[in-house]
């Protein structure tokens, strides 16, 4: 067993501790999403500051803890806040709770985020489904020994994006009258804002929205073999499209207007995901 092998068993034996509770599914809530856990039954609570060798994060607006509880009967463990790569943390230490809540039971992962649109086609309070990524820009989660306990050495990341949990969100979405875009997302490292250049540069890569996290998730969730189904709230248009100065409390304030609709959809989505 490597040392990040013995660490996240570490973390787990730490979070059994305090509860023995085993989820269906995981849940990764972006800004402006954490009032979301008001929906929740929640069972338990734990900071990631009460977890020996777990990383805590420091952005404003982001919580720092896991609940367990249900929803609509349906088993969550909730990451009330997530760790960034730009926080000065290893990539392999960023998606260390991904791993976790793995190693805890859950077998589908939504994650959520805020981003930046970079289709002229997308406006601020839009949703998209993510359905591909671009990650060349930050390090893999992946590089360095290979934790064999979790995954193979090369894995495969042409259905990332489970089709079948992609089908429920576009379901979920028809039915709550919610136009749900859909789309490829770029992960930028941060904490700084794109460049006009270089938004118009990821534009001719294909990319439809940009953010600071998710992709490297998904990565390491796909190692491991879990169902992944992805949406990003578009909070503002990306950098040099509208001529507007870009800042992070923008993207609060847009993020907590789009958060009501966003927490139906994402609820619709959990009940769906956890009785199929």
């Amino acid at each position: 067993m490597n040392a990040m092998e013995q660490r996240l068993m570490n973390c787990l034996d730490c979070v059994r501790r305090h509860t023995d509770f085993v989820p269906d599914v995981a849940l990764v809530l972006g800004s402006g999403l954490g009032g979301f856990a008001d929906l929740i039954d929640v069972q338990a609570a734990l900071p990631y500051s009460d977890i020996e060798g777990f990383p805590v994060s420091t952005v404003p607006g982001h919580v720092g803890r896991f609940l367990f509880g249900t929803l609509n009967g349906v088993k969550l463990v909730v990451m009330q806040g997530r760790i960034h790569y730009y926080e000065g943390y290893d990539m392999a230490e960023v998606v260390l709770p991904i791993r976790l809540m793995k190693l805890m039971g859950a077998k589908s992962l939504i994650l959520t985020n805020a981003a930046g649109g970079i289709n002229y086609d997308f406006h601020p309070g839009d949703f998209m489904l993510i359905t591909d990524h671009f990650s060349a820009f930050v390090p893999s989660p992946l590089r360095g020994p290979n934790l064999y306990m979790l995954g193979p050495r090369f894995c495969d990341m042409s259905r990332t994006y489970t089709p079948e949990l992609c089908d429920i969100a576009r379901a979920c979405a028809k039915k709550l009258n919610i136009n749900l875009r859909e789309g490829a997302y770029l992960q930028f490292p941060g904490p700084m804002f794109e460049t006009p250049l270089e938004i118009r540069a990821f534009r001719q890569l294909g990319a439809d929205a940009v953010g600071m996290s998710t992709a490297c998730e998904a990565i390491a969730a796909s190692h491991m073999g879990m169902d992944i189904c992805a949406i990003s709230c578009i909070t503002n248009m990306a950098c040099g499209m509208t001529g507007q100065r870009l800042s992070h409390e923008e993207v609060q304030i847009e993020a907590d207007k789009a958060a009501p609709k966003f927490r139906a959809l994402l609820s619709e989505i959990i009940t769906a995901i956890g009785n199929r």
